[in-house]
């Protein structure tokens, strides 16, 4: 381009963006109202931005609220040398593997190490303090720290009251005392008895959740990890820093030691596939902008239209019309991304508290911002802009000159390549979504759906035009809404589109997320009868467990109808192993066996050889493996029908066994073996067995004590098993576990008929989400629409027509954006829905073991909330349009 050229494009560009300026300015609302729109998603992009900026500690930060007071903080957590990173956030053993200490180092062992006068303080971390509210056991994160020490002070900030010096004493957290209920100068008293008085609030900026601050004199042999806080009584020596090394101490800086690697620890770097996506949902959250605020640049063209005319009159040709209305776009877009960074800016230092303390559960970093992200963002907004005031460009541009000088319509009909492209992209993109699902892409399949989605776009303006023409069979008022959607497609189909591509999103996931649960649901198995619950001894198995009497009664307080019974599971006999280094399994007889394993290839045949199909599904929420028993628990372990368990339990009152799988019982035998972890051949024998038809359908193996006995195996005590009545609630098994906690720390699992995942809220959440745009998009549709047909409606009133007319025809403008693009949304919607659920059925027909398919599950709230939407939209906007019809003068 020459110089020349370069000036007259420079100054045409200037002139447009002052008549750009011009008309921001004299049509007032229009700008509003696109100003919004682009600010919305800006605003929110930017206060994210600028709180992950501040919650992003940088080193010196990150240090501070390490250090405290100190000059370095010690970490002797190895017993060989290691070596450390340049500030001390990082150490890896010098040779070998990592070798932990067995105990906390003391006081004068670090002090040893140090030079002559240097001040020592220990912080003790990750301790835990459980204490009794009401009925419940509360667990909270504990502290020892002497907040006295100057070493120490600046680690935490004391709210009220004064720090714990005395060994009955603590101090809360503002969130530990509301869940404590209590005050200050008030007793808590901890499970194990001990009594500490309540004598202060302190919040750490690391920690604002719940916390409890022990005074530095806590016990030695209590469980933590200890960071030791050192005053030297000069500047850090590297050599000190090398002694400190060899001895296993890592240290903590807060300059740089030389000689040592450096580990950045900035954003990290998505892969290929989360950049794909996050592009991808980008782009779609971009195209829906554009197409939400392209209404009113259509507007704005076909108002301007004579101004235009004018302009190309006096000697303009078709690039200084497009680069008019693109003007338009730029400055909304800078004007709209302007507006939304001040306000996510604001919002961002304005809720900072509130993003601490709810979000985050810690004090962020200083006031800052993040201007890349920043510049990023309001360079997409600006793009935003331009993209939605492309199509109007182009129109303007090719606008017939006497038409527009006459303030006419221009009757020219979308061009038939733009539907071709359309249905051209809506293939491509379907195509594309099924390779990438049966490859498991994530970043193709969104790909396919938003090139499918584009397609759709480009097929809108078409198709609003034959459902104008087919108007003519429709009373009045709707004939009126059609062919005023179909004579303003440049306003009407963004609007439509809008509302297409967030609702096929919203049903698209909807049916996914449907189908998956589904799925899951078919693919649920309870290791238990749903209701009965297991209780399980926590860390090592007492030496003298409760009898089942006592647990029993414990647990009747909560759950009235249970029945207790203690289970066992084998363990090695004797005390060469450790207990837990035997397994017990049942054979299956070799002619029972598939032939086939999942390295092998497989032929279509095996997919239906009864020996390669399971009769069994694994257990998903409790498991169990072989046990130990006399019958006494099979009614809570298996559900099988009484006379099953009658013939079980005689089975093993004679030294059998019992399995839940009949092709390992041959001529009434079982052949049982013991698999040693520890190394060593399998052992095993031949025993009587039963099997159980009835029942749940898990795999199970019940050895009698005389068959563990004959094995070479011992009884080991695992729990008890607790038969219900019905599926006790979440609130009912904390109560459980309570009320056991006196008699030994016991975890509690329940096995239930469902998954625990309810995907009802999400599904909810993208309906109301769709809704929102749906709704806003006919709003701003029909509120163009009625701005623009004011001469429509005063020839109405010309006529005669009854003032209703007014209030009836807002609400089929908004009628045919709302239902016309939730219609569309709909459809393409399952459409991508079962294009993808068909190819990742395909490939796991040919997986191997086989895997059950997706069903196409459609979610009723979904589809419920989308036919609401558009009722809800027409309402509104005959709600809000005034019944009076408009008289103007003409001049024409």
């Amino acid at each position: 381009m020459t110089g020349g050229r370069l000036a007259a494009v420079r100054g045409s560009w200037r002139t447009a963006l002052r008549i750009a300026r011009r008309e921001a300015r004299r049509s007032r609302r229009r700008t509003l109202l696109v100003l919004v729109m682009i600010a919305l998603p800006v605003l929110g992009l930017s206060f994210a931005a600028v709180s992950y900026d501040m919650s992003d500690l940088n080193r010196a930060e990150r240090i501070e609220r390490q250090l405290g007071g100190a000059d370095v903080a010690l970490r002797w957590d190895s017993l060989t040398p290691v070596k450390q990173d340049a500030w001390g956030e990082s150490a890896w053993p010098v040779q070998g593997e990592w070798v932990g200490r067995t105990r906390p180092a003391t006081a004068e062992e670090v002090r040893a190490l140090l030079p002559e006068g240097s001040r020592l303080a220990r912080a003790r971390w990750w301790m835990t303090f459980s204490t009794r509210v009401g009925r419940h056991v509360e667990s909270i994160e504990a502290r020892a720290v002497d907040l006295t020490d100057p070493l120490t002070r600046p680690l935490a900030r004391v709210r009220d009251g004064r720090p714990p010096v005395r060994p009955d004493e603590i101090a809360v957290s503002p969130s530990a005392l509301r869940r404590l209920e209590t005050r200050i100068g008030d007793p808590v008293r901890t499970i194990d008895g001990n009594t500490y008085r309540v004598v202060g609030v302190v919040e750490y900026p690391d920690n604002l959740r719940d916390v409890i601050t022990l005074p530095g004199v806590s016990p030695e042999g209590a469980a933590g990890s200890d960071t030791w806080l050192v005053g030297l009584p000069g500047p850090l020596d590297p050599g000190l820093v090398d002694r400190l090394n060899a001895q296993g101490v890592q240290v903590v800086a807060r300059d740089r030691l030389p000689g040592r690697d450096e580990f950045s620890r900035g954003m990290r770097v998505p892969d290929a596939d989360e950049a794909g996506v996050v592009g991808v949902v980008g782009g779609l959250g971009l195209l829906e902008v554009v197409l939400l605020v392209g209404p009113a640049f259509a507007v704005s063209v076909r108002r301007r239209r004579r101004d235009l005319a004018l302009v190309a009159v006096a000697g303009g040709d078709a690039s200084h019309l497009r680069r008019i209305v693109l003007a338009d776009g730029v400055v909304l877009g800078a004007g709209g991304a302007a507006l939304g960074l001040l306000l996510g800016i604001g919002a961002a230092f304005a809720g900072r508290p509130l993003v601490e303390q709810y979000v985050l559960g810690e004090r962020l970093g200083a006031y800052r911002i993040f201007p890349t992200a920043l510049l990023a963002i309001a360079a997409t907004a600006v793009l935003a802009g331009v993209l939605a005031a492309m199509a109007p460009a182009w129109t303007a541009a090719r606008q017939d000159v006497a038409t527009g000088l006459a303030g006419r319509r221009d009757a020219s009909r979308p061009r038939r390549r733009w539907l071709l492209i359309g249905v051209a992209l809506t293939v491509a993109g379907t195509a594309l979504a099924a390779f990438a699902a049966g490859r498991t892409s994530q970043t193709g399949v969104l790909a396919g759906v938003a090139l499918g989605e584009l397609g759709l776009v480009f097929c809108t303006p078409t198709l609003v035009g034959v459902l104008g023409r087919a108007g003519r069979l429709l009373p009045l008022t709707p004939r009126l809404a059609l062919r005023d959607a179909s004579r303003n497609r440049s306003s009407a189909a963004p609007a439509i589109s809008a509302v297409m591509a967030a609702v096929a999103g919203s049903v698209a996931i909807g049916v996914y997320v449907a189908s998956d649960e589904t799925r899951s649901r078919e693919l649920w198995q309870p290791g238990l009868p749903p209701g009965n619950v297991l209780l399980a001894h926590s860390g090592a198995v007492p030496a003298d467990p409760p009898s089942a009497d006592v647990v029993a009664t414990r647990a009747r307080t909560v759950l009235p109808d249970a029945t207790v019974t203690p289970v066992a599971v084998p363990g090695c006999a004797g005390s060469v192993r450790e207990k837990d280094d035997c397994a017990a399994y049942a054979v299956v007889p070799p002619e029972q066996r598939c032939p086939y394993t999942s390295s092998d290839p497989v032929p279509d045949s095996a997919r239906r050889d009864p020996r390669c199909v399971s009769p069994f599904q694994e257990p998903v929420d409790v498991y169990l493996p072989a046990l130990v028993d006399d019958g006494a628990a099979l009614a809570a372990l298996t559900g099988a029908p009484a006379d099953e368990l009658a013939a079980a339990r005689r089975t093993l009152a004679a030294g059998g066994v019992v399995v839940t799988d009949a092709r390992r019982v041959v001529d009434g035998q079982v052949r049982v073996e013991v698999n040693y972890n520890s190394g060593g051949p399998p052992t095993g024998r031949l025993l009587p067995g039963y099997a159980l038809r009835g029942g749940l359908s898990v795999d199970r193996l019940v050895l009698s004590p005389a068959a563990a006995d004959a094995l070479g195996l011992s009884a080991v005590p695992l729990g008890y098993l607790l038969d219900t009545a019905g599926s006790p609630a979440d609130r009912q098994m904390e109560m459980l576990t309570d009320e056991l906690y006196d008699i030994g720390p016991m975890s509690a699992q329940v096995a239930t008929a469902d998954p625990p995942s309810d995907q009802r809220p999400m599904l909810l959440l993208l309906a109301v989400a769709s809704g929102v745009i749906t709704l806003g998009a006919a709003a701003v549709a029909t509120g163009l629409a009625a701005a623009e047909g004011r001469r429509d409606l005063s020839t109405l009133a010309a006529v005669g027509a009854d003032p209703r007319v007014r209030r009836l025809l807002s609400l089929c403008q908004a009628g045919v954006i709302a239902v016309l693009g939730s219609a569309l949304g709909i459809v393409a919607g399952l459409g991508s829905a079962v294009v993808v659920l068909a190819a990742l059925n395909q490939r796991y027909a040919e997986a191997w073991p086989v895997q059950p398919p997706y069903p196409v599950t459609v979610p009723g709230v979904t589809l419920a909330a989308l036919v609401v939407v558009p009722l809800v939209a027409m309402g509104g906007a005959a709600l809000f349009t005034r019944s009076r019809l408009p008289i103007e003068r003409r001049l024409d």
